[in-house]
């Protein structure tokens, strides 16, 4: 039965695990904190994939201190050599004696095998303390993972109305200079930013993040603020070849389905990384470019586009969670609305979604809502 500093310790660990969401992609984040009884002797938190885990830097802080230590983790330990060594070895070498987990790997090369090898050493185990908590701090890891798709969240601005932008495209700007700072936060911890072809010919977007370091927690002040890969979904290949995202630092990837291998061409001639994907109705399959941003690593993807493609993802039921900004305007009905979608004859057809936060950003309102598929 777990004590009342089991709690606490596991709750320490995770949010030292928090302190990874802007750097740890596609790695999972991940704490660790070793204690004997009350007293911590020693804490660590994975930073970036290739550098030492989570448990790892805990023991070196640890030292001796760890000999007959319980370790916290809101991970499973791995148990296999992939760009570090196992963790698995390193806290039995170090004499631990007790585990405490938050929750399985859902990675098939670890799923069990790292709590088994502590059990077959002779060391007591525990598993679930926490587990929606270390879940919630890993969704799009863990959806990756399991169903080899990532997580998207699909970020809109709207007036109350629910209106987009003006009928002529004019958008800027919806939201105020706080709800859009937030947005940031959103861009720094995803692994790509997804938009349409529409939106980049009206708007002509950056999609990069524009914060510092100092201006995300658990970044050092010198430390290169990661970029989101930007994906341009373009099925005909029009992108243009001086678009702003293709002159900014990062990557961009151009996604499109028609046989066009001199356009192509010139986009990679750009810079731009294309990959022609299966098509639907002669457009790109969603779902099919969705499991290739999983293959490529991506853990969360920030859906930043307009309408149409916003619609599209949503009726393929890709979308997993909806962040809304609401400005204190109305822009009436000739605006622009939030999704394009079929006509619906009856409510039953509605797409019904559960608030999850609604906090007041600046003077606008952000609502965070997950669909009921």
């Amino acid at each position: 039965m777990n004590t009342r500093v089991d709690y606490e310790h596991l709750a320490r660990a995770l949010q030292l695990a928090e302190r990874g969401r802007y750097t740890t992609a596609p790695n999972p984040c991940v704490g660790c904190v070793l204690a004997q009884g009350e007293r911590v002797v020693g804490e660590g938190w994975h930073h970036r994939a290739g550098e030492p885990h989570a448990e790892r830097l805990a023991l070196a802080q640890a030292g001796t201190a760890a000999w007959g230590a319980t370790a916290y983790v809101t991970l499973e330990p791995c148990c296999h050599h992939g760009r570090t060594p196992p963790c698995t070895e390193a806290l039995l070498a170090a004499g631990v004696t007790r585990v405490v987990g938050a929750m399985t790997d859902p990675n098939p090369l670890v799923a069990g095998q790292g709590f088994a090898q502590l059990r077959q050493a002779g060391i007591a185990v525990e598993v679930g303390l926490l587990e929606t908590q270390a879940r919630a701090l890993n969704r799009g890891f863990i959806k990756r993972m399991e169903l080899g798709l990532p997580l998207v969240r699909c970020k809109l601005a709207a007036s109350l109305d629910g209106r987009t932008a003006l009928a002529n495209g004019d958008s800027q700007w919806i939201t105020s200079d706080a709800a859009r700072r937030d947005v940031q936060r959103l861009r720094a911890s995803s692994s790509a930013i997804v938009t349409g072809i529409g939106t980049v010919l009206v708007d002509n977007p950056s999609l990069n993040v524009r914060l510092s370091a100092t201006e995300l927690p658990g970044m050092a002040a010198d430390e290169a603020v990661r970029q989101p890969l930007r994906v341009v979904v373009d099925s005909h290949w029009r992108l243009p070849l001086n678009a702003r995202l293709l002159r900014l630092p990062g990557e961009t990837l151009v996604v499109g389905c028609a046989d066009a291998p001199k356009r192509m061409a010139a986009l990679q001639a750009v810079g731009a990384q294309v990959y022609r994907c299966a098509a639907h109705e002669g457009r790109v399959d969603l779902t099919a470019l969705m499991r290739e941003l999983a293959q490529r690593g991506i853990n969360e993807v920030l859906l930043e586009t307009g309408a149409t493609l916003a619609g599209a993802m949503l009726a393929a039921e890709l979308i997993d969670e909806l962040v809304l900004y609401l400005a204190p305007h109305i822009m009436g009905d000739m605006a622009l609305g939030l999704f394009q979608l079929p006509q619906l004859m009856t409510m039953n057809e509605r797409v019904a979604f559960t608030f999850i936060e609604v906090r007041q950003i600046g003077v606008d309102v952000r609502i965070v809502a997950r669909p009921l598929f």
